[in-house]
């Protein structure tokens, strides 16, 4: 029973946490254009390599 003291504030306590981390997604534009990310990876005709990478051809 007296850990029910500390496990229902601790609960609260991560949901207000997890309520902020959300609230602060979305005023941060995360969730703007989730379209754009979908259309893009089907119109990219090939992923533009880094210096450091080279095509392997097996």
């Amino acid at each position: 029973m007296e850990s029910l003291y500390v496990l229902i504030p601790l609960s609260a306590l991560l949901v207000l946490l997890i309520l902020g981390v959300f609230g602060w997604a979305v005023n941060g534009g995360q969730f703007e254009d989730l379209e754009r990310e979908g259309e893009r990876i089907l119109t990219d005709d090939a992923p533009s390599l880094d210096a450091g990478q080279s095509r392997r051809e097996d």
